[in-house]
């Protein structure tokens, strides 16, 4: 899955207001807060409480974002305990946000319309924010109310699936052919370019992902025919992204052995637990993650706006 999250914004982030009276108004302590890098700890043992379901803000956490940017993260407590979080920028992210956390974290969000291109990540919350926040942010481009999460629970091999040898990392001099691809995945998908005029902000986050590792892709006659991304590493568990494959080799039995292929290097490379999600009405490659290997471990949806 594409996201238009590259470059998340950094915002500033009302905390709340302390109790006592403003214009005679009675004013509450909210149990909504910006994290802090002293919250670090606090906030991965919230995402760990289902890694496979969170790793997306745990990566962030994980990479610095408490400290490169502050307010991204937002924190709900019951009483000194921090129960719930909110990744707050491009996009809005929930993690273990049950239903008094949800109406709390959008009552903070809810004048940041401008500032956000799309809500993701366990169903359950995320409708729940869209309930809240639908009537001032709507209406959506698109709701994809059910998109599987799925997980590897058997071995491509064990399938019956022999990975593509042929897959492997991109290079860092390759990201004039990953980028076309790359380009073509997130239009397929989201419905509009990642960029309008220059591209250079695009190449450098497709940079970034290929330096890391984090891209994989096969190539032929000097073209990207295949490729794949992990945008999210954490606790254990990396999130695969970005998933595409050239339309004129699809429907060829090419997508097995190249997903065969990204599972056995992640796996052995990256991390132990590979994830996804894919939109339901998608079955071909419903079809292909089965068939290597994935099974349906928990529901995500998405609000494009």
């Amino acid at each position: 899955m594409a996201r238009r999250s590259h470059h998340e914004p950094r915002e500033a982030v009302d905390t709340g207001a302390a109790d006592g009276h403003a214009g005679g108004v009675l004013r509450t302590q909210s149990p909504v807060r910006a994290l802090t890098v002293a919250d670090r700890d606090g906030a991965l043992e919230v995402c760990a409480r289902d890694a496979a379901a969170n790793v997306f803000v745990a990566a962030r956490i994980l990479e610095g974002a408490l400290a490169t940017q502050p307010g991204s993260l937002l924190g709900y407590a019951e009483g000194e305990e921090l129960t719930s979080l909110c990744w707050a920028a491009a996009n809005l992210v929930p993690v273990e946000a049950d239903e008094h956390a949800v109406v709390a974290f959008a009552a903070k969000v809810r004048r940041w319309r401008r500032q956000c291109s799309s809500l993701f990540g366990p169903a359950d919350a995320v409708h729940g924010l869209w309930q809240e926040l639908g009537g001032h942010w709507g209406p959506a481009r698109a709701v994809r109310a059910h998109q599987p999460m799925l997980a590897v629970t058997d071995s491509p091999v064990d399938c019956g699936v022999t990975p593509d040898p042929a897959v492997r990392r991109a290079r860092l001099d390759e990201v004039d052919l990953v980028v076309p691809a790359a380009a073509a995945m997130f239009t397929d998908e989201i419905g509009y370019p990642p960029y309008w005029g220059s591209d250079t902000a695009y190449r450098q986050s497709i940079a970034a992902l290929i330096s890391r590792g984090h891209t994989f892709v096969r190539v032929e006659d000097g073209e990207v025919v295949f490729k794949a991304d992990v945008g999210s590493v954490a606790l254990g568990v990396a999130q695969v992204q970005g998933v595409w494959l050239k339309p004129s080799w699809r429907g060829q039995g090419y997508a097995e052995p190249a997903m065969a292929a990204v599972v056995d290097i992640i796996e052995r490379e990256v991390a132990p637990m590979v994830t996804l999600y894919v939109n339901d009405f998608n079955a071909p490659a419903r079809a292909t993650y089965k068939r290597v290997g994935f099974t349906e471990v928990g529901s995500f949806a998405t609000i494009l706006l």
